[in-house]
């Protein structure tokens, strides 16, 4: 969501990665202009990165005579429908406002309501996780966002049931699909169910009776929103993340003031303009009754899909922040780790580390995302990095208690030290233990005033983003880790010039392959698109292009990666004018965009990507 390039809370001392890159490229004779090179090369690593991915553990395909990404790259496009390699097929899935009975209805856009919406698939269809084999099973789906004019038509919310369609249009769904004759669809299914901001949730692990957590009205805690990406365990559950939810909060008072808490995380009188401070007092930052709810958001979600009664829990050990995402993976002795970004430019990367290994947790009924470390990285020049410790046990951290480092974690990221990133998005953990963050860009990276460019944040006034790598000592659960810049985007281009910029979405098949989804300016003002690169080689071809105005996001897959699903977020920003996707393009008279889902598949049943 491109909205959160707008604001920038961090104004700690701490050093960027740019400042960093500078004194890693210094060291090694290199000059940042010699980054142009990172499509197709390493970086030779000092000895101090002797731990540093290098390519040749990745698993080769199954078919080893076939090259790994074997499809023809398709050229941009800037038109009002999605464009497929000639070796692929699409086909629609899930649009929003589609019925949740099975029926294949979808309710109409004229006079709908909150109680439809709660009966349908949401707007912003984002980060998802699939659970379920090649014939069908349960597709939980983020639905980060719908601006007003998109969700209502009008800008401004009029009254309370505006505010209440809103509110019911974000969240998550958890919806039964399978594969019928025609294509994939949805099933009827007791466990199809919508999770939104009025829905009731609960808090677990060493915050979860924080008073920073307590309002004085007494409310329940209620609902998940601005759900971005997300994760999922090895015990089955899934995790959403919320995002950008300091936008929904704001005031009409003129005295209020914000804290310097409530500043850190972006919150203000404006919000993005929903208005649901004018109709719902939970989020009127200015009413001293609700004065805690907005601490309430930032946290990482599990809800349990096959439960459909029970409920989301938020996991306070995760930290507070802009969670972009939780990707898991089960590192030494059988820990849980999670890798979360923190989506704002200037923001951190942080990890977690479960306390013990996850089945003896579950099987003693303890959620290993309750008992655990919670980390924050800095990154060193020379290409190592450390995770500093966000707990007591820190003594930069001593003076605090740890229901306020888990709250107000970014404040805590602050003072331990962690490195300024240029807004770090969705992480992904490939097949040799390599971990990629993309890092979408930052228009005000080395400006005036500003954090200078370093050795993980290279590119000043970085309107195209990169992607950083990075690996962990002692099997993901070390303090020690080696990186290197995997991709710089301006720099990565094919026979038609710049493939793509502001990268967002990425996920690491076992082959060895990374999906990258794009969020932001593509060149020459194209579509945003879905790229496959080979991680040993660094080579990029494009699968996939949306349609304008839209965002490429979401990525899950059967069992046998012969099916992929993948997202077509606020198709021209809602407006029947620029696409009437799904529909075909007839103009402004047309149906108003959907945002949905995109089924991807070969048309030689093959694996995705190949």
């Amino acid at each position: 969501m491109d909205v959160s390039d707008d604001g920038i809370s961090n104004n700690s001392d701490n050093p960027t990665f740019a400042s960093i890159l500078d004194q890693y490229v210094s060291r090694r004779g290199l000059i940042v202009g010699g980054l142009a090179t990172a499509a197709t090369t390493y970086f030779a690593l000092s000895p101090a990165a002797s731990a540093a991915p290098t390519g040749a553990a990745v698993p080769a395909s199954p078919a080893a005579t076939k090259p790994l990404i074997g499809f023809t790259s398709i050229p941009l496009q800037s038109g009002p429908m999605p464009t497929i390699a000639p070796e692929y097929r699409y086909s629609v899935l899930i649009p929003w406002r589609e019925k949740l009975d099975g029926s294949g209805e979808s309710f109409q856009y004229a006079g709908f309501t909150a109680d439809q919406q709660n009966r349908s698939i949401g707007i912003g269809h984002d980060g998802m996780t699939y659970f379920g084999n090649e014939r069908g099973g349960l597709l939980c789906i983020n639905h980060e966002y719908g601006t007003n004019e998109h969700v209502y038509g009008r800008v401004n919310a009029a009254s309370a049931a505006d505010v209440q369609l809103s509110q019911a249009a974000h969240g998550v769904s958890v919806v039964a699909i399978e594969r019928a004759k025609g294509g994939w669809r949805v099933a009827k299914d007791r466990r199809n169910r919508r999770i939104h901001v009025n829905t009731p949730v609960a808090f677990s692990g060493p915050a979860a009776e924080s008073a920073f957590l307590r309002n004085a009205a007494g409310n329940p805690t209620l609902g998940t929103l601005n759900n971005c990406a997300n994760g999922y365990t090895p015990w089955g559950t899934y995790l959403t993340c919320e995002e950008n939810f300091n936008g929904y909060f704001g005031t009409s008072s003129t005295a209020w003031k914000a804290s310097a808490e409530q500043s850190r995380y972006g919150i203000n009188a404006a919000g993005f303009g929903y208005g649901w401070h004018l109709h719902d007092p939970r989020f009127d930052v200015s009413n001293t009754a609700y004065g805690n709810e907005a601490n309430r958001f930032g946290w990482v979600v599990e809800i349990d899909p096959n439960k459909p009664k029970s409920r989301p829990v938020k996991r306070t050990a995760l930290g507070r922040v802009k969670h972009e995402g939780a990707e898991v993976v089960e590192g030494k002795d059988g820990r849980i780790v999670v890798y979360m970004g923190d989506d704002e430019r200037f923001d951190y990367i942080y990890k977690f580390v479960s306390a013990r290994d996850w089945k003896t947790m579950v099987k003693k009924g303890v959620s290993p995302l309750d008992e655990g470390t919670l980390y924050v990285a800095r990154f060193n020049a020379d290409g190592t990095g450390d995770w500093l410790e966000l707990s007591t046990a820190n003594p930069l951290l001593a003076d605090r208690t740890m229901d306020w480092i888990l709250v107000y974690t970014r404040l805590a990221a602050d003072v331990a030290g962690a490195t300024k990133m240029d807004r770090p998005e969705w992480i992904t953990v490939g097949p040799d233990g390599s971990a990629y963050v993309t890092l979408t860009n930052n228009s005000q990276r080395g400006t005036a005033g500003r954090a200078p460019v370093d050795a993980a944040n290279p590119v000043a006034a970085n309107a195209d983003g990169h992607i950083v790598r990075w690996k962990d000592a002692n099997n993901h659960v070390g303090l020690r880790f080696t990186w290197d810049i995997f991709a710089v985007s301006k720099d990565v281009a094919d026979a038609g010039g710049q493939m793509y910029g502001s990268p967002d979405g990425i996920w690491a098949d076992r082959d060895g392959r990374l999906f990258v989804q794009t969020d932001g300016t593509q060149p020459g003002g194209s579509n945003d698109q879905m790229l496959v690169a080979n991680a040993r080689t660094r080579e990029f071809k494009r699968l996939f292009t949306g349609v304008k105005g839209c965002e490429v996001t979401g990525v899950a897959v059967t069992p046998d990666r012969r099916t992929m699903f993948v997202n077509l977020q606020h198709p021209g920003d809602g407006k029947a004018s620029v696409t009437n996707f799904p529909e075909q393009f007839t103009g402004a008279a047309g149906p108003v965009p959907r945002d949905c889902t995109i089924v991807i598949t070969r048309r030689d049943g093959g694996v995705i990507g190949s």
